[in-house]
């Protein structure tokens, strides 16, 4: 994979340049080894096709997978995932925290004694802030903290940290049928020290659909996302240490966030159900209250 700038990290807050998947990490003693020079690969804007390893089930070479999604410049990288980023991780925020001011809580109505002749600062209320179980000065109060962003935008930063990832990702061969009847978390982790990724890193599984079995083999590990199309996020992206792609996973990648991808099309048609569904709703509703107005 070309790769046409590179930045450091500069700080150890979550971010693009300075999350985990882009350090320098020693994999475990496997059959497959990552590149020892992937350091070097904080931000990767590829030109090219980047090809991935291709692991048997036994952790064997079976040959190589070609990811060729879309890549934000060099010049707006940066932006376009941290936007993505801080958007993610402000649409979790509830906004319910709530604290009450020196007006709102209560009790307090009384002087708590004369304004003069006390030597003592003036106090019009018990309640003050500077009193024991009066009001809080400043305090949040419950707000929306979600932003928006456009869907090419949140699209495009997913793809170019997937890219940018590209030098900590391994494609492994459909495995959904060698748990099939036998969960066993043991037998998860050692399918992953064959692949090359150490249980104790932070790894993140994207495959199409995940079978009970595989659910239950890898629920126990604490450290390990198992992503589906739904469930595809920039976060699990970036805060990962090594990700693994199934065959089906990179067509859908390529499908989903290559070159050709009809995005508007597919928009527009959610767009007009959407509008449908407001329709029908809204006739529903007027031919409820003409029936009630009948009677």
């Amino acid at each position: 994979m070309a790769s046409l700038s590179t930045l450091t990290p500069t700080s150890t807050s979550l971010s693009f340049f300075s999350s985990s998947i882009f350090s320098n990490l020693n994999s475990t003693k496997s059959k497959f080894k990552f590149p020892s020079n992937s350091h070097s690969h904080s931000l990767s804007v590829s030109c090219k096709l980047a090809t991935l390893p291709l692991l048997s089930f036994s952790g064997e070479k079976i040959g190589e997978s070609t990811l060729d999604i879309k890549s934000a410049p060099p010049s707006t990288s940066r932006a376009v995932v941290h936007r993505a980023i801080v958007h993610d991780l402000q649409n979790k925020r509830r906004g319910t925290a709530s604290t009450l001011t020196r007006g709102e809580v209560r009790g307090g109505g009384r002087k708590p004694y004369g304004q003069k002749k006390t030597g003592r600062a003036r106090q019009g209320s018990i309640r003050t802030p500077l009193r024991p179980g009066g009001g809080v000065i400043f305090g949040p109060k419950p707000r929306d903290w979600s932003i928006k962003i456009n869907k090419k935008e949140k699209r495009l930063a997913i793809s170019t940290a997937i890219a940018s990832a590209a030098v900590n990702t391994v494609v492994v061969e459909e495995f959904d049928d060698e748990f099939e009847g036998k969960a066993k978390t043991k037998e998860f982790i050692a399918a992953m020290k064959r692949w090359g990724v150490d249980p104790k890193e932070k790894a993140t599984f994207f495959m199409l659909e995940v079978t009970e079995e595989v659910e239950l083999a890898s629920r126990n590990l604490g450290r390990l996302k198992i992503l589906t199309p739904r469930t595809l996020n920039l976060y699990d992206i970036l805060n990962a240490d090594k990700i693994v792609l199934t065959p089906s996973a990179v067509d859908y990648l390529n499908g989903r966030y290559g070159e050709n991808y009809q995005d508007d099309d597919d928009d527009e048609e959610e767009d007009e159900d959407d509008e449908e569904d407001e329709e029908e709703d809204d006739n529903v509703e007027e031919e409820v209250e003409d029936g009630e107005e009948g009677k």
